[in-house]
């Protein structure tokens, strides 16, 4: 019975993910490649029929396996997160938020931006020494 529970579970993550990165596509501000990135990884756990159907997708399957295989992350949408933290953070320091709340999440934010902008950009290509030019 666990085990059908927790099969539901990763499919309901992966539906849910993968519904809120295909609303990302037209919707400015919301972003479509993480989301999609996570459904490719929830159906892995609980729905391998989806997860294929993702990785064969001929728009969405080269970022999920970019990802995957060499954790790229577009320049693009490294600027779209950064401007979104950016304007979430504005909106914090605006709000009525605790203060704490205020000088804690800046600070986290600040760490996932340096992470996010030390992936690289496209997959690193590999030479092969031996063959001649």
């Amino acid at each position: 019975m666990w085990a059908l529970g927790k099969m539901l579970l990763w499919r309901l993550l992966a539906l849910g993910s993968l519904a809120l990165g295909l609303i990302g596509i037209p919707l400015p501000g919301l972003p479509t490649v993480p989301f999609i990135i996570l459904s490719a990884w929830s159906a892995g756990k609980g729905w391998p029929a989806l997860e294929q159907r993702l990785l064969a997708h001929p728009q969405l399957g080269p970022s999920i396996l970019a990802w995957r295989q060499h954790g790229v992350v577009p320049r693009r949408a490294k600027y779209l997160a950064t401007g979104m933290m950016l304007l979430s953070l504005v909106l914090l320091q605006l709000s009525q938020a605790p203060l704490l709340l205020k000088l804690v999440l800046p600070c986290f934010l600040l760490l996932v931006a340096l992470w996010l902008w030390r992936r690289p950009e496209q997959a690193i290509q590999e030479h092969d020494d031996d063959k001649a030019d």
